[in-house]
């Protein structure tokens, strides 16, 4: 293994083909109303609003950061129904360099509900759990 420019490791296999090699990547949750969860990730998690997107006069998705790391929040079409269900098999995991403590009483301040408070993890870290409008996990750990 070799380390990149960042000091990550390229854990490619020298001996295979080249493959993909990504600088970032970001989700792009949906959600059944963005003029719910836009102010949820802001006011309560903390992420800053980069940008939004609107559509005839109506904030239709937006460009959420926390650090170095981007999270988009795109307004549900509805195209696959008003009933379907939102998160199912998806977390999203989150680390921070934050006391994660802290930052879990600072959230339930601000009104969220956290799933699981503060723990000790197998890896070493400590992390808790929060779920978003939508029913998207969230996990918050040190990296521990």
């Amino acid at each position: 293994m070799s380390a990149d420019m960042n000091g990550q490791a390229d854990r490619r296999d020298p001996d295979g083909p080249d493959t993909l090699r990504l600088r970032s990547i970001f989700p792009a949750l949906t959600a059944g109303d963005v003029n719910v969860s836009l102010p949820w990730y802001r006011d309560v998690l903390g992420f800053h609003v980069a940008e939004t997107w609107e559509n005839e006069g109506k904030v239709v998705g937006a460009s959420l950061v926390s650090g170095v790391s981007r999270l988009l929040i795109m307004q549900d079409d509805w195209a696959k129904g008003r009933d379907r269900v939102k998160g199912v098999g998806l977390r999203l995991h989150m680390t921070t360099v934050s006391d994660v403590d802290a930052l879990a009483a600072t959230i339930e301040e601000r009104g969220g509900v956290l799933e699981t408070q503060p723990a000790d993890m197998p890896w070493g870290g400590r992390a808790f759990s929060i779920m978003d409008p939508d029913g998207f996990g969230l996990t918050i750990s040190s990296e521990g």
